[in-house]
């Protein structure tokens, strides 16, 4: 029970970027339609895009058999993570931090995939008219985050350790 509570704040986290991300792909999904863009700054717009695949689309074409094939992915990861919490989920901060980050992202995806078919994609970032950036979510951004506090987590783990040798 104690160990327990002690990831309570870490999967709260990730309820809160699973909401957060619901929330923002309703929107996307009744207030846009396919393909729509609407600028908002000179290099970022609203669009709402499906995609399944993964990430920047890997698989989109793959017939079907995908979607399954990331939802038993997402699935593994998402209870590895949760092991993994459970386990150090008071002692290390920012590995917590980008472990809950990378689940709430995960679980936002998956719900996505088991309701839809597809994952929704609405936010979309681009120079100019010339290059675009794969159109993304809520969850992407919160994995993305994750990956990359876990890889400066990582870093500076071993800068410390090697500054006391």
């Amino acid at each position: 029970m104690n160990e327990l509570k002690r990831v309570q704040r870490w999967w709260a986290l990730a309820c809160v970027i699973i909401a957060l991300d619901w929330l923002t792909k309703q929107w996307a999904n009744t207030s846009l339609y396919y393909g729509q863009e609407i600028p908002l700054l000179p290099f970022f717009d609203l669009t709402l895009r499906y995609n399944t695949g993964a990430a920047f689309s890997f698989l989109a074409q793959a017939g079907g058999w995908q979607r399954w094939f990331f939802t038993v992915i997402a699935l593994a990861v998402s209870i590895g993570i949760s092991w993994r919490l459970l386990k150090i989920g008071k002692t290390n901060y920012w590995e917590s931090l980008s472990l809950s980050l990378i689940l709430g992202g995960a679980l936002g995806n998956l719900y996505d995939r088991l309701v839809y078919g597809h994952v929704i994609d609405f936010i979309q970032l681009h120079w100019q008219q010339s290059w675009y950036f794969p159109a993304f979510n809520i969850a992407d951004s919160a994995i993305s985050m994750g990956v990359v506090v876990m890889l400066l987590e990582s870093f500076l783990n071993k800068k410390a350790v090697s500054d006391q040798t």
